[in-house]
């Protein structure tokens, strides 16, 4: 199993977020398959570069994705699908 990248890692959140709509700290650690502390430590980059935005939900923290974390989404899965397609190996 190869480790992810960062990159990967906030990709994944962001999708875990995008298809399941708002949600707290521990359900995305489960969606996106990391240890509460690693999300928080990822959830917090996500909101200092603007693209998730924390709410209130129900008295709890909540987290919903914005327009840039869609734009960076978008340019994840482009480079992706690139270096998919031209692999030398």
């Amino acid at each position: 199993m190869e480790r992810r990248t960062k990159y990967e890692i906030y990709a994944d959140i962001l999708n875990v977020i995008l298809e399941r709509g708002v949600m707290g700290v521990t359900r995305i650690s489960y969606g996106s398959n990391l240890p509460v502390d690693r999300a928080k430590e990822s959830l917090d980059f996500l909101e200092k570069k603007g693209m998730i935005k924390q709410i209130n939900l129900s008295g709890n923290r909540g987290y919903m994705i914005t327009a840039r974390g869609g734009e960076y989404l978008q340019a994840h899965k482009t480079v992706k699908k690139f270096i998919d397609e031209n692999s030398f190996e």
